[in-house]
């Protein structure tokens, strides 16, 4: 969204969660949390004098409920329009489980969701929502048609439960009686890097390198140092990383759950598995190394997605929307507090 501060008429301020002046007491657990709080309000509150628009990023739980609730109400009562720009694949048990989440949206002037699966989520507790793409930026990837593809395989996501990335090392293992000199890169960090270890060892892996999280001027690297991509969340809403796949020639195989048949089209522009069948995703990702046509077919298709997710496409539908709720046109001055 920083490509907004280049926009004729748009002044953006943005605020962060994470106070950069209370850093030195990040180890603190709770008190950095009360801390950030209460910091977090001040500033709301005396930048909200000037805003035309609060835009809101959210996840879900207490995310929600300590950042984003407070910056609705204060806006509301500031009179100013507000955004709630939500990003969470677990909207759907965060929504049921909260009374407050659901009032409080029903608070906003809009509420946008980066995939239509999010959308349909709302809609299933009455609250409407429109669907905004995120943005891929292609020229910070390389494209490269990969021909022959190789037994090279990525993945990238946090080490949670939530994402499974055991699927894919289940996934591997059987790869890799069939190609010995398969090899799986897991990039990213998390709680259950320790486990995810260990089930390396125990099925007796080569060739598994835990490299940790990858700074950004390194993801392209990454991406193009892989043939072949593998992903396996139980939930998700619309991960960037499948974008990077379509940006950087890496076909890929993922698993059919939440905002991912959004973007991927089996057979079309990705392959897509059940949840947490392993061994589904190996017999598609064999499959890729055996058929190049089809390959190919994925990848090219892919690339040309890439442009619904071009800030060329995205910009007119944000601005537009801040339009829609402020009724100023384009050429006059309007104040965005993210």
């Amino acid at each position: 969204m920083k490509q907004l501060v280049n926009e004729r008429g748009i002044h953006l301020v943005f605020l962060p969660i994470d106070v950069p002046q209370l850093r030195f007491i990040r180890r603190l657990k709770y008190i950095r949390t009360l801390a950030n709080f209460a910091a977090y309000n001040a500033i709301l509150i005396s930048r909200l004098v000037r805003a035309d628009i609060v835009h809101v990023f959210t996840a879900s739980y207490y995310s929600y409920l300590l950042w984003t609730v407070p910056a609705i109400l204060l806006a509301k009562v500031r009179g100013a329009k507000v955004i709630v720009n939500y990003h969470d694949g677990q909207a759907e048990d965060h929504l049921r489980r909260s009374r407050i989440a659901r009032r409080t949206l029903r608070m906003a002037d809009a509420v946008v969701a980066p995939s239509g699966f999010l959308v349909d989520v709302f809609q299933k507790f009455g609250l409407k929502a429109q669907s905004i793409n995120n943005i891929i930026d292609v020229s910070r990837f390389r494209f490269r048609r990969r021909t022959p593809l190789r037994p090279v395989f990525m993945t990238n996501r946090g080490l949670e439960p939530l994402y499974n990335v055991g699927c894919v090392i289940r996934a591997f293992g059987i790869i890799q009686r069939q190609y010995p000199d398969a090899s799986l890169t897991v990039a990213h960090d998390g709680p259950c890097r320790r486990e995810l270890e260990e089930l390396v060892k125990a099925l007796q892996l080569d060739r598994v390198m835990f490299v940790g999280k990858v700074p950004q001027s390194q993801i392209a690297q990454l991406y193009d140092d892989a043939d072949i991509f593998l992903t396996s969340p139980n939930i998700d809403n619309m991960p960037l990383s499948l974008l990077e796949c379509f940006a950087s020639g890496l076909p890929l195989v993922a698993t059919r759950v939440g905002g991912i048949p959004y973007i991927v089209t089996s057979g079309e522009t990705g392959l897509l598995v059940e949840c947490d069948d392993h061994e589904a995703m190996a017999a598609e990702a064999m499959r890729l190394l055996n058929d190049s046509e089809l390959a190919d077919l994925l990848v090219e298709n892919a690339r040309l997605q890439c442009r619904n997710y071009s800030w060329a496409v995205i910009r007119n539908k944000w601005v537009g929307l801040y339009s829609e709720l402020t009724g100023i046109g384009l050429g006059a001055e309007t104040q965005i507090t993210y």
